[in-house]
């Protein structure tokens, strides 16, 4: 799976902390959006759909979240909890964000402006999708 935790560098001293996100450097690609999530309510499951095109990193600034994520071949969890902590996430990966804290704010960065036709909702259609990809690989 081509996912993987980023441990971005605080900057700090008695006034607080700070972290500076640059794409290419701390961020794998060019962002071209930013969005956040905060007041979700309980028990809510916010994604739920893969990319086939666009990559992402995913920071809880604030709070705590988990993600559920899914090649097709592997599955894991991860806790966010950290805001110096991002979760890279390739393209193709399944993810469904879940357990929200009361305070959780979650902000994505994207490499590329929203574009409907990049989703892959349905998760049939995703395992279909992947089946479709190996298949031209080769594999």
């Amino acid at each position: 799976m081509d996912i993987k935790l980023i441990q971005f560098s605080p900057h700090g001293d008695d006034r607080g902390q700070l972290v500076a996100l640059e794409e290419t450097r701390e961020i794998p690609f060019p962002i071209k959006r930013v969005y956040y999530m905060y007041k979700t309510v309980p028990d809510a499951v916010r994604g739920k759909h893969a990319h086939r095109k666009l990559e992402q990193v995913l920071v809880c600034l604030h709070g705590s979240c988990k993600v559920r994520l899914d090649d097709g071949k592997e599955k894991q969890v991860v806790l966010l909890d950290k805001p110096w902590e991002g979760l890279y996430l390739s393209n193709v990966v399944w993810r469904e964000m879940f357990d929200f804290s009361p305070d959780a704010v979650l902000m994505v960065l994207a490499s590329d402006y929203y574009d409907e036709a990049d989703y892959i909702r349905n998760y049939g259609d995703f395992l279909a999708f992947l089946r479709k990809q190996s298949e031209k690989e080769g594999n």
